[in-house]
């Protein structure tokens, strides 16, 4: 499986996986409501954030450094069950661990039927409470970084 870091000239196929997803499905005109655009997307990955692209973007990970939290993590549908899901996973603790955090958290859906919920959990990730908008914030004990992280 290869990883490699993603770029401002990822942006469109990151966004192509985004709107390929069963769960959590959002059009581009409801991410751009909540701020996600690729202009915002590219910007984060110039300044305070860190992306990851799985083979030939069959999925994606972007951290953000500036507040130790997992942004985004998305595998399409066609190439679920393979594992890329849980690669991007340690490689985006890994990283936020390299870069200070001791605790790295996330937003997730408020319905614990997603695969989602399920997953993070299974992976050792926790509830620590709820945003206003009904989100889940789940959040993780980041352990003391590996040498090689990218």
């Amino acid at each position: 499986m290869r990883l490699r870091a993603a770029t401002a000239a990822d942006v469109p196929a990151l966004f192509a996986i985004r709107l390929a997803v069963r769960e959590n499905a959002m059009s581009m005109e409801a991410l751009a409501a909540n701020g996600v655009t690729p202009a915002a997307v590219a910007g984060m990955l110039a300044t305070t954030a860190a992306g990851w692209i799985a083979g030939a973007a069959e999925g994606f990970a972007i951290a953000d450094a500036e507040d130790g939290s997992l942004f985004a993590l998305f595998v399409h549908p066609d190439h679920e069950g393979h594992g890329l899901g849980r690669a991007l996973l340690r490689l985006v603790e890994s990283w936020l661990a390299s870069q200070g955090w001791r605790e790295a958290w996330l937003f997730t859906g408020a319905d614990r039927r997603l695969r989602a919920q399920g997953f993070y959990r299974a992976h050792g990730w926790q509830t620590a409470g709820w945003a206003p908008a009904g989100e889940e914030r789940l959040v993780r004990r980041l352990s003391t970084p590996s040498r090689g992280v990218p």
